[in-house]
C-alpha cells in the first residue's frame, strides 16, 4: 500500500520530503513540486473526492493535457480506493462520450482546451481554476487522508485501447495489480531514481508508468504538456535528464533534428527506453549517436498485459541489441502454435499479478484473450533465442502502430465507409521512418459519386483521431481479390509500399 499512500516517499527519510517531485513544464515559469507538497495536494483530491459523495468502486475521467495537476487527481481517487479512466483527448467528441457513458464515470477533471469534447450531462471540474498550489478552491479539502485498503476484485484504472471490434475497450486492472507492478518498477538506486522527462501523454499507459515509476523511486519527473521535438530536447539539455523513455517515432523525430540537436547538452542521460511500439536497428544506432553515455533499452509491453514482461538475464548475460530482455522473474510468459507451448517461435502469452481483470462490459472479448489457466494472449509474435532472450517479429493479426498510437485496419474502414459516397474501403500499413507504420487507403466510390483524395482525407480527420487518417488515399475501380474471394491486402500493400516509395524518392 505504500505507493498509494505515499507514492513512493517512504523510499525517502523525512529530512528529504522536500525533494523535487516534478518540474512541471507547463506553465511560465516552470512549477516545482516538493514530494511534501504533492503527498498533501494528492490528500487533498482524495478528501475533496469525499466531500463529493464518491467512494471506493466509483469512477472518475481525466481528460486533459499533462500537469502535476492532473497526476494529483489520480493519486488522489487511487487513495480514496476510486477507479480512475484517462481518456485520450484526441478521440472525436462521440467517442469521448462513449467512452465516459461504457465507464459510467461520476465525475471528469477537464482542462479548458477540452472541455468541449465533455457532454454537457457530465459533472466536470475545471482543472485550470487550480491555484498555485495545484489546489482547486471550491474541490480541495487540505488535511491527512488514510489510504484505503483495497479488496482483490476492486479495480483501480480503466485504460481504453482502440480494438478490431471498432469501439475501444476498456480495459480494466486491479488496485492490487497495479500495486504489484509500481513495487516492481520502483527502486531507489534503479534508472528511475534520477530525473525522467516524460512527454507522452498520461492518458498513455507509457507516459503514465513512467510518471509513477520515477515517483515510486524518489526521482525527479520533468514534465511537458505533450510532446514538441525542439521543446522535449531541449528539456532534456536544461534540465540535466538521466532517463528517457518514449515512444520511438518521438527518438525519430528528434535524431532527424541533427542542426538543432547538435548544439545541445545530452551527457548526462544514462539511459533511453524506447517501447509502446516496435524499434529498428537504424533508429538504435542513431540513439546511440546521440546518446553516447546512456544505454539504450529496447522495451515492449501491452496494454493489457501491464507494464511488466521482460528483465535482466538471470546470469547477467548482456541483453543483444534488439532483444526485450528475459522474461521477468515474476511472471510467466509462453509461446504458443496452435494451441501448443514450444520453445523458439510463437504467439506470446503472459500472466502475472498485473495483467488486466478483463475488458470492461465485454465478457465474450475478454474469453478471446484470456485462456482458462489465466495467460493473457498478446497477439505477438516473438522468437526466443538459446539464451533465453526474446525477440519481437511481428503482430499475429493486422493491427500495426503508427507512432506509437495501435491503429486495427478495420476501425479505419468502418469510419471510411461512413462516407456518403464511399461504397468499398481498404486499409493497410506501409512503412514510415519517423512513424514506423502509416496508414494507407484504397476505396471504391459508390455509383454515380465521385470522390477525391482530399475529400477522403478531410472526412477521416472529422471523424477519428488523426493518427488513424490515410497519408495517402487512392481511388479505384475495384479492390482485388485473394483466392479465398476475400480482398487481397498483401497485394494492396505491396502497391501502396511501391507507390509511396516512388513519392518519396
Amino acid at each position: 500500500m505504500v505507493a498509494y499512500a505515499n507514492m513512493g516517499s517512504a523510499l525517502l527519510t523525512p529530512d528529504d520530503e522536500g525533494r523535487t517531485a516534478f518540474i512541471d513544464l507547463g506553465f511560465t515559469p516552470p512549477r516545482a513540486i516538493s514530494y511534501r507538497s504533492f503527498d498533501a495536494l494528492a490528500n487533498a483530491y482524495a478528501r475533496g473526492l469525499y466531500k463529493r459523495g464518491l467512494r471506493a468502486g466509483d469512477r472518475v475521467a481525466a481528460i486533459a493535457a499533462n500537469s502535476y495537476v492532473y497526476l494529483a487527481v489520480v493519486y488522489g481517487a487511487l487513495r480514496a480506493g476510486i477507479t480512475v479512466v484517462p481518456v485520450n483527448y484526441k478521440l472525436p467528441a462521440s467517442i469521448i462520450s462513449f467512452i465516459l457513458q461504457d465507464s459510467a464515470i461520476r465525475m471528469a477533471f477537464v482542462d479548458g482546451p477540452r472541455r468541449v469534447q465533455v457532454p454537457d450531462t457530465v459533472a466536470c471540474i475545471d482543472l485550470d481554476t487550480a491555484d498555485a498550489s495545484g489546489l482547486i478552491p471550491d474541490f480541495c479539502d487540505a488535511g491527512p487522508f488514510e489510504a484505503v485498503t483495497p479488496g482483490e476484485a476492486d479495480a483501480s484504472m480503466i485504460l481504453y485501447t482502440s480494438g478490431s471490434s471498432g469501439v475501444p475497450k476498456g480495459v480494466v486492472f486491479s488496485h492490487l495489480g497495479h500495486l504489484w507492478g509500481l513495487d516492481r518498477r520502483t527502486s531507489p538506486s534503479g534508472p528511475s531514481s534520477g530525473r525522467t522527462v516524460v512527454a507522452a501523454p498520461l492518458y498513455h499507459q507509457n507516459g503514465l508508468a513512467s510518471s509513477q515509476a520515477t515517483l515510486g523511486s524518489g526521482g525527479t519527473v520533468i514534465l511537458l504538456p505533450g510532446f514538441e521535438v525542439e521543446t522535449f530536447a531541449r528539456a532534456i539539455a536544461d534540465y540535466g535528464v538521466e532517463m528517457i523513455t518514449a515512444v520511438p517515432t518521438m527518438i525519430a523525430m528528434m535524431v532527424r533534428k541533427r542542426d538543432f540537436v547538435a548544439g545541445l547538452d545530452l551527457s548526462r542521460v544514462r539511459q533511453v527506453r524506447v517501447s509502446s511500439a516496435p524499434s529498428t536497428p537504424a533508429l538504435f544506432s542513431e540513439i546511440k549517436r546521440l546518446f553516447r553515455n546512456a544505454t539504450v533499452v529496447n522495451g515492449f509491453g501491452t496494454t493489457e498485459g501491464g507494464p511488466i514482461f521482460f528483465g535482466s538475464h538471470p546470469e547477467g548475460l548482456p541483453q543483444p541489441e534488439m532483444s526485450v530482455g528475459c522474461g521477468h522473474p515474476d511472471v510467466t510468459l509462453r509461446l504458443m502454435v496452435d494451441g501448443r507451448e514450444i520453445r523458439n517461435e510463437g504467439v506470446l502469452q503472459i500472466r502475472s499479478r498485473a495483467v488486466m481483470m478483463g475488458y470492461l462490459n465485454k465478457p465474450e472479448l475478454t474469453a478471446k484473450v484470456m485462456t482458462e489457466d489465466g495467460f493473457y494472449n498478446t497477439g505477438d509474435i516473438f522468437r526466443r533465442d538459446e539464451n533465453g532472450f526474446f525477440f519481437f517479429v511481428r503482430r499475429a493479426d493486422d493491427m500495426f502502430v503508427c507512432g506509437g498510437e495501435n491503429v486495427f485496419p478495420g476501425d479505419v474502414e468502418g469510419m471510411l465507409l461512413r462516407h456518403p459516397a464511399i461504397a468499398e474501403a481498404c486499409v493497410v500499413p506501409v512503412e514510415d521512418e519517423i512513424k514506423g507504420f502509416k496508414p494507407v487507403a484504397f476505396v471504391v466510390a459508390k455509383e454515380g459519386q465521385t470522390l477525391t483524395e482530399d475529400d477522403v482525407k478531410a472526412f477521416a480527420l472529422e471523424n477519428g483521431p488523426a493518427y488513424q487518417h490515410p497519408r495517402r488515399v487512392f481511388i479505384v475501380s475495384e479492390l482485388p481479390l485473394a483466392g479465398t474471394n476475400k480482398i487481397d491486402r498483401h497485394a494492396l500493400a505491396d502497391r501502396a509500399g511501391a507507390a509511396v516509395a516512388v513519392r518519396n524518392s
